[in-house]
């Protein structure tokens, strides 16, 4: 538990600290008008409230990955500490705050658009392509992950002959629900459904998280420390094969750092209202899920390692939405049990129906498509749409179907995050001067490394044997290095930085 403590004061302590360090580095401009004030449109670009773009930041970066992602990735041992707190500050803050910037500074551009004035049109194109198919493998990820705790607290089996069944057609419901939920805020402008109920959710994953901290401190189990030692304790719980480097940094993904965000920082920058409200917003946001990551990767040590799973009804062996599901009606009571599942059952419904509209969106950009009027909207919806019902067939077709997106979601979105950290890296080397580009490159060449690595050794990748991980990290992490420098002294570095 005093792991625990101490990585959550290291993450607070982190975001007045270095976050304030990474604010000066970009230099937010008070008095330069934002996206939102320059291209009010009543649907995409509206000016809200700050305490309402920061909750629906959250709400929107949150989805499954801090927790999934966490009791997953607690499975590993304290080394899930080290990285939540270390990621957190030192990269995926500074991905969310910089890529959310950037965005703001060019008049609310999506991804893709800044990859393409940092790293190249032809990157651009490359990324156009990546970004919606990871975003539609988000939108067929976040339905099927909260159908399943959905399906979990109905009961319909009294309408059919077994309970096997009646769970089957609870899943199909609620599949058929949250799709017909994500068509609608897709197409509805951002201040309809998204500025009035995300807020609410949010504040429903706030409250599990602190209810499950109370808990935490209430038992104070002897779950393991930082200094027990950071070797894996996976095989423990039948992880074989799974080294911590890369497959760790790829399981706990958006408690730590996520591609995911750059895609959804620019719905926020087009409605913020002041440059200097960007770290509380973007960086404050990320390291808000990074607490959360932290509170269910302690609660997943206890589920594991002390007795916990036995003490709530349930397995080692469990699913991360089962361990959800019975940690939070044990530990929460009734009411709060609720309240928490809303939580958690909120979380990935909302990044869902945003990753579809941060879809539509780069799609209508790329296009030159103008989405005040609803008919255009659709006219790009109903494609991606259908792509999305293709993969919840999939999902639901083949046993294995979910698993195997899943570890395919993980690893596009940490090369997503790949791609925005040497954007920004770009950006820092081009405009600031100086090493600030440090705060960036760092965090990319490594990113790079586990990215590279992991889709080399995975199973769903080129299956290289395991133990070359190490050999093939640090030469990856050299590799980029060596690249970066190269162009950062060359010729065509001084002419781009002179336009």
């Amino acid at each position: 538990m005093y792991s625990f403590l101490l990585s959550v004061l290291a993450l607070v302590l982190g975001y007045f600290v270095y976050g304030r360090f990474i604010a000066r580095v970009f230099g937010p401009d008070p008095k330069r008008p934002t996206p939102a004030v320059e291209k009010a449109d009543g649907v995409d670009f509206i000016v809200m409230p700050t305490w309402k773009v920061f909750m629906i930041q959250f709400l929107n970066i949150a989805g499954t990955g801090p927790i999934f992602g966490a009791i997953m990735g607690a499975k590993f041992g304290p080394a899930a500490y080290l990285w939540i707190v270390l990621g957190c500050i030192f990269a995926g803050a500074v991905h969310d705050y910089l890529t959310g910037m950037l965005s703001v500074r060019h008049g609310g551009a999506n991804l893709p658009d800044l990859i393409g004035i940092y790293l190249g049109k032809s990157t651009q194109k490359v990324m156009l392509v990546f970004s919606v198919i990871m975003l539609m493998l988000v939108g067929a990820v976040f339905v099927y992950s909260p159908a399943i705790i959905l399906g979990d607290i109905s009961d319909f089996s009294f309408i059919l002959d077994s309970a096997a069944k009646g769970t089957q057609l609870n899943m199909m419901l609620w599949i058929g629900v949250i799709f017909v939920y994500y068509i609608i805020a897709t197409l509805l402008p951002i201040d309809k459904i998204i500025g009035k109920i995300y807020p609410v959710f949010a504040c429903a994953l706030l409250f599990m998280a602190a209810g499950l901290l109370v808990g935490l401190i209430v038992k104070w189990p002897a779950i393991p420390e930082l200094w027990d030692g950071l070797a894996n304790r996976g095989p423990e719980l039948g992880l074989m094969g799974q080294p911590i480097f890369p497959c760790l940094f790829i399981t706990i993904a958006c408690g730590a750092i996520s591609g995911f965000h750059a895609t959804q920082s620019p719905l926020m920058a087009r409605c913020l209202k002041n440059e200097e409200l960007g770290r509380p917003v973007f960086y404050g946001s990320m390291i808000t899920e990074g607490l959360v990551a932290l509170v269910w990767a302690a609660v997943s040590s206890y589920f594991f390692f002390d007795g916990g799973a036995a003490e709530v009804g349930s397995s080692l062996s469990a699913s991360a939405p089962e361990v959800v599901t019975k940690v939070s009606k044990n530990w929460l009571g009734l009411v709060g049990g609720i309240l928490a599942l809303l939580g958690v059952v909120a979380a990935p419904v909302t990044s869902g129906d945003t990753a579809f509209r941060s879809a539509r969106l780069i799609v209508a950009d790329f296009l030159s498509f103008p989405q005040k009027s609803i008919r255009n909207r659709l006219m790009i919806c109903i494609p991606l749409f259908i792509a999305a019902g293709l993969l919840l067939w999939y999902n639901i077709a083949d046993s294995q179907g979910f698993n195997t997106i899943w570890r395919y979601f993980g690893w596009a979105n940490q090369t997503l995050a790949v791609f925005s950290l040497w954007a920004v890296t770009a950006f820092l080397a081009r405009c600031k001067g100086r090493l600030w580009y440090l705060v960036s490159l760092l965090p990319a060449a490594f990113m790079t490394a586990v990215s590279v690595t992991f889709i080399c050794i995975d199973k769903t990748g080129l299956r290289l044997p395991a133990n070359w991980n190490a050999f093939l990290g640090v030469g990856v992490f050299v590799l980029s290095l060596g690249l970066f420098f190269a162009w950062r002294f060359s010729r065509k570095f001084k002419e781009e930085s002179q336009i």
